[in-house]
């Protein structure tokens, strides 16, 4: 069972009544307090006078009327005391020198690289860049979808396939969405066939992915091929490797014409630049093409953040999970981009989902795309064609020697059987030389060359081995001739005109400015807690020791990386009241799925197989039913009341109903209308006592932190938006993590990891859910920064200010739009639901020209339209200044005034600002002014706009249009707006 709730009554005094001014503690380092005082937008002063003028002597007395006394912390979190900035990177620097950075060759589908400089610092450096939210507003993310469709365009063209996505989590996820996708597409089938030489990390996902699905894996061999049959209705499909994991390239068209002969999807993961020798597999019958875009200019970061990619055919593009980046066109004919398609599918899909991922890995996919903008297409053969003559020329020399190789087909890694020397003393000679082989478990090593690799290098392998200088004949070496690809790829100008650096920095500039990011203002983004992502926590993931390290090192060479987890799993248990940690999950979507599995396999593990009810509340995140289902789960949903709340008594009536099949609850906390429920606790003992478990979603978490925790309400497990909460930057849409906290009966089914070390170094039973031990390590770092440098009592001022923020904004607007759903004590939590129903019932403005107008005054809207249609849900953060409150405040009072215009009839709906908005400089100062308001008006609707403006890119874009005429690269986008002018369509 969970452990009981400590706090199950009113708390007799207030807990952590803390002050900006007493954040210092007795044992707290010099200047400890000068990041807390960085982060917050408020100091204590500006924080007593928000809480005055909402009624309240002090914010400890608005914190205990917003907080339920009965779910109150009756302590502290005990963490370490909170560092200064240059502190906390002094011992950063430290715990991560103990990594050793060594060239592996390991390849398993990660190659080290160089990230060009210009990339470095004008992306991934750039908070223009890694502050954005994902592009739901698609007005102001002009710039970063342009970056998504070239690289859109760069997996379509490598791969030869007719459309991609914007890019997925990694490449074992990848292929597992893949399967997925075929299991949609053939409903009857259960079985899915894998051909030998996928790589391990990929096949364990599978095996986690296909159980909870039922769907049979069978790994095989060519010669399985020959028996199948036609139009075999239990077959899904198959998954075949091009390079496979020990290097060997083969010609697989003949078997894949027998699949789809079969009835089966043929899925192919393989290997980007590779496929710039190659012949793509969009030639030879490919459907789905999966893998992984690290190797262009992204750092080996111990596993990530990476972009995976997935290109399919048009027969399957409407099935595509993710992301994915259309052409369409703005009021003004423009031609202009937006998410198509399965945008959010989950939210109206749910349990019929067929893809839980609700997000891509945005800024890595930016990365990847500009490597390619940058080399072009000669400078990606001239990489890709330098790896393979070093290989050919080491497998030459390994020949010559008398070391028999697996295959003499390859791109860039070989495997080799060493002769005369044994392999655990030449891989011991290239550790010590500081090279990392792979080691096989048939005595064999592999080697996988990549962008850093030199002739030097070559030379010191062969000496390892033992080789003389004859290289022997290797003209039967390499990329055979019949599979060399012909067909041109990257022709778009965009990967010809951007070469130099000073092109290439401009071109990044013009990018960057067309969007609003956290360095433009406020985004009030309900549920998605923009919050400052300081520098301090940004800067490690520059450093050799972060980034420079491969997901499966060997562990001695990594205990840098074991430290900082074991440090943040242990905080992250400690803030959710918890006994154990995984950080595998690289997506809150992982985390969900990675809980509730865990769920499953206690339930299984203590003979509960029946157990596979999960009860969801209506107003849960689109994400949460289908997670559920991906997990194995059968979904019910639970009504919530008129004011948000769970409804309790409906909850007890079905849980007690279905008491002999009830697995788990999936619940938010605060709600998803932003309301602390008391009843929480009645509703955690509830499922407990008809068996299930209760699996808590953490995208609230910011109003938890310090005053109250998962653990102790009663929760069995909980996952963490660290791209939320603890301050990992959103990157425009990703990378984002997940983790998962569990109570103690949980702890043995978190996510373990076959090949791969990380974590704290405990042995865990559970399914791996992603390619990497440690998922997206590299950004670990930022979250680690972030709880150092805040402390137990940073970290709970952060809370309270966040709430007393909310509630600010919601006693400013409350006079001009309702305030949907309070707390009992009659305030919100950390965000707040404002109602514009009524306000479009007397004018017909809905909440749509309410978000396109805050684009003139330079804001990204709040959520738009969940988890109520026609609301806008309004998170300000913890982070944001009373000015910056104030403005945004302001800007939906004078939204308010210009809707007041139409209700007083001044001006229609179709005259007035709200509906031609956003407004472009280009709508304004072209052409003649025949609109009722003035083009001043429309550009300066404040004062504010007229010292710092922000100018949207585009009007409002058609998004039906986009979907009806799917365009998703940019030689289409040519051709789209030739059509466009001339009146045609795409």
């Amino acid at each position: 069972m969970a452990p009981q709730c400590e706090t199950t009554g009113p708390v007799s005094e207030p807990v952590l009544s803390v002050e900006f001014d007493d954040v210092t503690g007795a044992g707290d380092q010099q200047d400890d307090a000068s990041f807390l005082s960085r982060h917050l937008g408020s100091d204590r002063e500006q924080a007593l006078q928000l809480a005055a003028e909402l009624g309240f002597e002090s914010v400890d007395e608005l914190i205990d009327r917003a907080v339920p006394a009965s779910i109150r912390m009756t302590k502290q979190l005990q963490l370490p005391p909170a560092r200064a900035e240059h502190v906390a990177l002094a011992d950063l620097q430290a715990k991560m020198s103990a990594n050793q950075p060594m060239r592996s060759l390991i390849g398993l589908g990660y190659s080290d690289c160089i990230t060009p400089p210009v990339i470095q610092r004008n992306v991934l450096e750039n908070p223009g860049w890694y502050t954005a939210y994902t592009p739901y507003q698609a007005e102001i993310a002009q710039g970063r979808l342009e970056a998504l469709l070239n690289f859109q365009t760069m997996i379509v063209d490598l791969t030869g396939m007719a459309v991609a996505n914007a890019s997925l989590l990694d490449e074992a996820t990848a292929a597992a969405e893949a399967m997925a996708m075929c299991a949609a597409a053939r409903p009857k089938g259960k079985r899915f066939l894998v051909l030998s030489g996928c790589h391990p990390q990929t096949m364990d996902v599978l095996r986690t992915r296909a159980e909870p699905l039922e769907i049979e894996l069978v790994e095989c061999h060519e010669k399985d091929f020959a028996d199948l049959g036609e139009n075999d209705p239990e077959l899904l499909g198959a998954l075949f490797s091009y390079p496979n994991t020990r290097g060997s390239i083969a010609d697989q068209e003949a078997m894949v014409t027998q699949l789809k002969a079969a009835g089966g999807v043929a899925v192919v993961t393989t290997d980007l630049l590779a496929l710039t020798l190659l012949r793509p597999p969009g030639e030879w019958g490919a459907d789905i093409v999966v893998g992984s875009a690290q190797r262009f200019g992204v750092p080996l970061g111990f596993g990530g953040p990476h972009a995976a990619f997935m290109a399919c055919s048009d027969a399957h593009k409407r099935r595509l999970p993710g992301r994915l980046v259309g052409v369409s066109h703005d009021a003004d004919g423009r031609p202009a981009l937006r998410l198509s398609l399965q945008t959010r599918e989950q939210h109206i899909r749910r349990e019929k989902a067929t893809s839980n991922i609700c997000t891509a890995q945005v800024l890595l996919a930016v990365m990847a795309g500009m490597y390619a903008v940058y080399h072009g297409p000669t400078g990606l053969r001239k990489i890709a064609g330098r790896i393979n003559e070093l290989t050919v020329n080491l497998a030459g020399r390994l020949l010559a020697a008398g070391h028999e190789l697996e295959s003499e087909a390859f791109f860039d890694t070989l495997t080799v059987r060493p002769v005369g020397v044994e392999a655990g003393d030449i891989a011991e000679r290239c550790v010590a030389s500081g090279f990392n082989l792979r080691r096989h478990s048939d005595g064999r090593l592999g080697i996988s060359l990549d962008e850093r690799s030199t002739q030097q290098e070559v030379e010191l392998l062969v000496e390892m081995f033992s080789c003389g200088e004859s290289a022997g004949d290797s003209d039967s070496l390499g990329v055979p001739t019949g599979l060399q690809r012909e067909s041109d790829f990257l022709t778009d100008p965009v990967f010809h005109d951007y070469h130099t650096e000073t092109e290439m920095m401009r071109y990044l500039h013009r990018l960057e400015v067309k969007d609003i990011a956290l360095n433009t203002s406020m985004i009030p983004l309900g549920s998605c807690t923009m919050k400052l992502n300081a520098a301090a926590e940004m800067m490690p993931l520059s450093w050799a020791s972060v980034h420079g390290l491969h997901p499966f090192a060997p562990a001695d060479q990594v205990t840098g990386y074991a430290s900082l987890a074991a440090d943040l799993e242990g905080w992250l248990a400690e803030v959710t009241g918890f006994a154990a940690t995984s950080l595998q999950p690289n997506a809150g979507s992982q985390g969900e799925f990675a809980g509730l599995l865990a769920i499953r396999s206690f339930h299984r593990a203590h003979g509960d197989t029946e157990r596979t009810l999960c009860l969801i509340p209506t107003s849960a995140h689109g994400t949460n039913p289908a997670s559920a289902v991906m997990a194995g789960f059968e979904v019910m949903p639970v009504r919530c009341d008129d004011e948000g709340n769970i409804d309790v008594e409906d909850i007890r009536a079905k849980a007690a109903a279905n008491a002999e099949r009830l697995g788990a609850l999936m619940i938010t906390y605060p709600s998803t209308h932003g309301v602390f429920e008391e009843s929480v606790v009645e509703i955690c003992r509830i499922i407990h006592e008809n068996g299930g478990q209760v699996y808590m979603d953490g995208a609230n978490m910011n109003a938890q932190v310090g005053l109250c925790r998962p653990g102790d309400l009663g929760a069995d497990v909980c996952h963490l938006n660290l791209h939320k909460t603890f301050c990992i930057p959103h990157g425009g849409g990703g990378p984002g993590v997940g983790p998962i906290a569990v109570a103690a009966h949980l702890a043995d089914f978190l996510p373990g990891h076959h090949i791969g070390c990380g974590g704290s170094g405990k042995p865990r039973g559970g399914a791996p859910v992603s390619a990497a031990a440690l998922g997206s390590a590299s950004i670990l770092t930022i979250s680690w920064m972030y709880v150092a440098m805040m402390g137990a009592k940073g970290l709970t001022e952060a809370t309270r200010l966040s709430i007393v923020n909310a509630n600010y904004v919601a006693h400013r607007l409350q006079e001009f739009f309702p305030v949907l759903y309070r707390g009992e004590g009659g305030l919100v939590a950390h965000e707040c639901i404002i109602d514009l129903r009524p306000l479009k019932e007397q004018s017909g403005i809905d909440v749509e020209d309410v978000a396109k107008r805050l684009i003139d005054y330079g804001y990204h809207a709040p959520t738009m339209s969940w988890p109520v249609p026609g609301t806008l849900m309004i998170e300000p953060t913890e982070s944001e200044s009373r000015s910056e409150l104030d403005r945004f405040c302001d800007a939906m009072i004078g939204i308010h005034s210009e809707i007041r215009d139409v209700i007083d009839g001044r001006c229609s709906a179709d005259e007035s600002p709200l509906t031609h908005a956003p407004h472009p400089a280009e709508t304004l100062l072209v052409g003649d002014w025949s609109r009722s308001y003035s083009r001043e008006q429309a550009a300066y609707p404040a004062e504010w706009t007229r010292t710092s403006k922000y100018w949207p890119p585009v009007s409002r874009i058609d998004n039906v249009f986009g979907d009806r005429n799917l365009v998703c690269t940019c030689a289409g986008m040519d051709a789209y707006q030739q059509d466009s002018q001339s009146g045609g369509e795409a």
